[in-house]
């Protein structure tokens, strides 16, 4: 007999919008991604992407280069998504990101997961391809 739970069962917590957008690492806005861990900010603004790289609640995204690859993340903090109903904005600290609201940091060279604080479920994970340079992030 199985047994069903009620309770979201992966960690994907935050919900799914539309993202799909590359980046051209020749655009001085994304020089930081050149270096190994360097990060940008990506949100509706960003070269007239619009709600393509708004990310969820238009809270924007994080684009990370790890040793071997790029990290896109939902800059909504799941913690506070989860726990309180509320959408936080993570912001950058060299190679962790950090909720202003719970202070769960989470390691963006480990798939976003909580390294410490209250936080339980990664950040939300954007797919990421690197050809030449140019780095795409989708998610359908």
């Amino acid at each position: 007999m199985l047994l069903g739970s009620c309770e979201k069962e992966k960690n994907d917590v935050i919900p799914d919008v539309y993202v799909n957008f590359t980046i051209d690492l020749n655009d001085p806005e994304f020089t930081s991604l050149t270096s190994l861990f360097g990060s940008a900010y990506v949100n509706s603004n960003t070269n007239n992407w619009g709600t393509r790289a708004a990310g969820y609640n238009s809270n924007g995204i994080i684009v990370f280069t790890g040793a071997d690859e790029f990290y896109a993340y939902d800059r909504t903090c799941p913690h506070d998504y989860v726990e309180n109903d509320i959408s936080v904005k993570v912001n950058i600290d060299f190679i962790q990101a950090i909720c202003p609201s719970c202070s769960t940091h989470y390691s963006l060279s480990t798939g976003g997961n909580p390294i410490s604080g209250p936080g339980r479920y990664p950040l939300k994970n954007y797919k990421t391809s690197y050809s030449g340079n140019y780095v795409t992030v989708w998610n359908y």
